[in-house]
């Protein structure tokens, strides 16, 4: 009996075209994770381009001309508290001793205190201590030609970082799945190597990404707010299971188990 050639794989949007990275080189998973995690990179980009890098320009106009970190420590030549710039979805505000007075509903809100950096958001706060040996210009003259140079190379360095991180929480994601994803296969007669279950979960992963990357767009425009973004976010999570579970479902049975009949039903038959 010829054996069957095993489907192309290219697309990780159905469960049969997921069901395929099974038993395509590992390369190819590669390449297709590659292709989502620089689209999800991309629109990270320009979430932060449009929402949050007008803010930190803004602010950085209103800085006054004298100011620094120095030793541990802003030195402050101008009111405070003070909110310097704010949207919706970013606040940049200088509050030395982190009194409350600058608060805003922003989603992320950044806070500059005497000692540290604070930043607030609905999952809680968390700060950043200045370095003893900081000595950096806090003030417009010093930090607008800075920003001007440098806010291009840092979206590419976001981008990179994003793109890592992506297949870093993919291959990890993976690993927590394939054992269990073999061993469903593996009651349900499906054809499935341990490499094969861990190709095939992380191709998985695919259709939540993109979902969550929408979710991104989604908030980005305003059409959902944070605590959408927030459950999108868990949903994607459940859609990798869901998928997963669909594609083994779109296995071929194990050749060891094409030939075999039921023997209840044989008797049945007979009597």
């Amino acid at each position: 009996m010829a054996q069957t050639k095993p489907p192309f794989a290219w697309q990780p949007l159905t469960p049969r075209g997921i069901s395929a990275f099974a038993f395509a080189p590992l390369g190819r998973l590669w390449l297709v994770q590659l292709v989502v995690a620089m689209f999800a990179a991309g629109v990270i980009i320009w979430f932060i381009n449009r929402n949050w890098y007008p803010v930190i320009a803004s602010a950085i106009t209103e800085l006054p001309d004298q100011g620094q970190l120095h030793n541990g420590k802003l030195e402050w030549d101008g009111d405070e508290p003070t909110v310097l710039a704010d949207s919706p979805y970013l606040s940049i505000a200088v509050d030395l001793e982190h009194a409350g007075d600058a608060r805003t509903p922003a989603d992320l809100q950044a806070e500059f205190g005497e000692r540290d950096l604070k930043f607030f958001s609905l999952l809680g706060f968390c700060h950043l201590n200045y370095s003893r040996d900081s000595d950096i210009g806090f003030n417009h003259p010093d930090l607008e030609p800075w920003w001007g140079a440098w806010n291009p190379m840092l979206l590419a360095i976001t981008a990179l970082l994003s793109i890592a991180a992506l297949f870093i929480n993919w291959a990890i994601l993976a690993t927590l799945y394939f054992l269990p994803a073999w061993l469903g296969a593996f009651f349900a007669n499906r054809d499935l190597t341990l490499a094969g279950s861990w190709r095939l979960s992380g191709a998985a992963l695919m259709p939540g990404a993109l979902f969550f990357t929408g979710a991104i767009i989604l908030y980005g425009l305003g059409t959902i707010n944070l605590v959408s973004l927030g459950m999108a976010n868990a949903l994607h999570f459940i859609l990798g299971w869901l998928f997963l579970i669909l594609a083994l479902r779109a296995l071929p049975p194990h050749p060891d188990s094409a030939g075999k009949t039921n023997p209840f039903a044989d008797a049945e038959k007979s009597s």
